[in-house]
């Protein structure tokens, strides 16, 4: 595992420093977010509904070919039910993904668009609530070390990992479906592996 996040970094700022010597077409996206935790003791398969939106940039290097990136704002979590007990997570992160993406054309005007690659996200708010037959018992911050919570202690902030979609283009507007499997254990507590995975779809207008 070590060798594979190593390696995902280093084909992260390869792909970081070929973008940056192009000119890209900016694009405005969002949708919906499908995700969970997984884990080594993690098995409840339920998704936690959120969203995302932020900006796109396509950098073309030839034809048919470009390098996907932007920035987004993109809430994750879990949902978990234990008896009448239940643990509903949110969190909230900043996201960069850079992604090779393959175009074939269809029509004149439409494409259909496959793509895949790193990203990397630092989470930067939500909450934990602790619930017992529909009452909340406990809320903390989910990226807080806080060990208010019992078994969560709170996450770690940073998460890298690697995505793949299929996604449209008709014209400006842009349609998209993707997965991303998060690669970081964020769990706090020792010998315990709590990861992200999170499937999406996306709207978007470009430039």
């Amino acid at each position: 595992m070590k060798k594979l996040k190593l390696s995902l970094v280093i084909a992260f700022l390869g792909m970081i420093s070929f973008v940056g010597a192009q000119t890209p077409s900016l694009s405005i996206k969002g949708g919906l977010n499908m995700s969970n935790f997984y884990g080594d003791e993690l098995n409840d398969k339920s998704m936690k509904t959120g969203f995302h939106i932020g900006l796109g940039a396509d950098f073309e290097f030839a034809p048919n070919m470009a390098i996907q990136s932007g920035l987004f704002f993109s809430s994750k979590g879990a949902k978990y039910t234990y008896s009448s007990a239940e643990l509903n997570a949110t969190a909230n992160f900043i996201q960069l993904p850079v992604h090779f993406a393959y175009k074939i054309d269809v029509t004149p005007g439409t494409k259909v668009v496959l793509h895949a690659g790193p990203y990397v996200a630092y989470g930067v708010g939500g909450k934990t609530k602790l619930s017992l037959s529909g009452k909340d018992l406990v809320e903390a911050d989910t990226f807080k070390d806080d060990s208010s919570i019992d078994a969560f202690n709170g996450l770690k902030p940073f998460d890298a990992g690697l995505g793949l979609g299929v996604g449209a283009e008709f014209g400006r507007i842009l349609v998209d479906l993707g997965w991303d499997m998060g690669l970081t254990n964020l769990s706090r507590i020792d010998n315990a592996d709590v990861k992200t995975q999170n499937a999406y779809i996306s709207l978007g207008y470009k430039f």
